[in-house]
């Protein structure tokens, strides 16, 4: 079961007091992704089967999140999504996305100096629902281990879809980072 992480909302906590002496605009503006981003994943975290989540779900809860890292980071941080909407209504599981999102930043841009982007693109390839999680940072280190977070993912994974489903770490060409969630691609009614 997914936990929203403490240093996060701390530290999230933390730059809306800074930026309400600074810059109180700016420190709604953060205040209200934080809302957006606790009302999004609270009720997801609750879900202990770790099933029964959408695509477009997912996908507002990472936009939430990154809207308030952006606050953080600045210009060390760009956000791209090139997610289709008629896969919002696609069955993906909880905060798995933004597991791998909070990875790519941890481990890919925050080390950079001057940090990158992430890109979340989500496409359909034969049956099979392809949502990938890139950065342009400082690469995936074959070293370091996959860590909890990909490891929990891979075992949720396969407790949803045995081995339907995949957890993939590519190496771009160009350098950084791709870590790519590959399920069963289901056509719901709406899509």
């Amino acid at each position: 079961q997914a936990q929203v992480e403490p240093h996060f909302l701390f530290n999230t906590l933390a730059l809306i007091g800074q930026l309400i002496e600074t810059d109180p605009k700016e420190a709604a503006r953060v205040h209200g992704h934080l809302i957006e981003y606790l009302r999004a994943s609270l009720p997801q975290m609750r879900n202990t089967r770790g099933a029964g989540g959408t695509l477009g779900k997912q996908v507002e809860l990472s936009r939430a999140y990154l809207s308030i890292m952006q606050a953080r980071m600045k210009e060390r941080l760009a956000v791209r999504f090139e997610v289709p909407d008629f896969l919002g209504s696609a069955p993906f599981p909880p905060m798995m996305l933004q597991t791998l999102i909070e990875n790519s930043i941890k481990h890919g841009l925050e080390p950079k100096v001057a940090g990158g982007t992430i890109t979340v693109r989500a496409r359909v390839e034969g049956a099979t629902l392809h949502v990938d999680v890139g950065d342009d940072g400082v690469g995936f280190n074959p070293h370091a281990g996959n860590g909890v977070g990909l490891a929990n993912i891979r075992e949720r994974l396969a407790l949803l879809y045995g081995k339907d489903a995949e957890l993939v770490i590519e190496t771009p060409p160009a350098g950084g980072a791709c870590v790519s969630i590959r399920l069963p691609y289901r056509m719901t009614e709406d899509g």
